[in-house]
């Protein structure tokens, strides 16, 4: 529906109250959920009655144009992996085990030579 200025305004109603009592299932009422369901409620084909019925299950109206876009997902920025960093810290690991190890075998050695 259109009003006067240009705006679109579309017909809500809240039909939780017929989800039991809809000779079509609950499961047409359900799938139309949150969207516009004008062309599956004209399809379908609806009599005069039911559409009398539409009446007592009308809210109101809502301004299209205030509807937020639905955003696309965009996953957080993570630091990128990076081989390099790797083996730089495993060289940086080494420079400092390695020193410790000749000094431990050292005094190994010292410890050894001194007791025989």
């Amino acid at each position: 529906m259109g009003g006067g200025d240009g705006k679109v305004f579309t017909l809500v109603y809240d039909v939780t109250k017929f989800l039991e009592d809809h000779p079509g299932g609950d499961e047409v009422l359900l799938s139309a959920t949150g969207k516009d369901a004008t062309d599956d409620f004209e399809d379908v084909g609806h009599s005069p009655s039911a559409r009398e019925m539409m009446d007592q299950y009308y809210v109101g109206e809502i301004d299209v144009s205030t509807i937020p876009k639905k955003k696309e997902y965009t996953p957080p920025k993570q630091p990128h992996y990076n081989q390099d960093k790797t083996s730089e810290f495993i060289i940086r690991l080494l420079q400092f085990l390695v020193p410790l190890a000749i000094l431990g075998l050292a005094v190994g050695i010292r410890i050894y030579t001194k007791s025989s």
